[in-house]
């Protein structure tokens, strides 16, 4: 007798530990690397910016805010592997 797929995703979804059945949890995801935010120097806004790490480890380039329209020097600093990137702005 063939076993459904949806018999089978809840076999291997489950685990069994002294008698007692027990669902496997995932491990939490990590904030991904590839977003960075900062605060607008201008007006306080939050905002939030993606990141790019082949551009290089330390990189500055100006944008304009998209709340206030000021323009801001946005500084990244990238660390290692397991540190998440440093993001802050200047006003030009």
């Amino acid at each position: 007798m063939r076993e459904s797929r949806e018999a089978r995703y809840e076999r291997d979804s489950e685990t069994e530990i002294h008698g007692m059945r027990r669902r496997r949890l995932r491990p939490k995801r990590r904030r991904p690397l590839d977003d960075g935010s900062y605060v607008c120097p201008s007006c306080g806004e939050t905002i939030e910016i993606p990141l790019d790490p082949s551009a290089g480890d330390e990189q500055s380039y100006v944008e304009d805010c998209p709340v206030c329209c000021h323009p801001n020097v946005i500084h990244v600093e990238f660390f290692g592997p397991d540190e998440p990137p440093r993001v802050f702005a200047d006003a030009e």
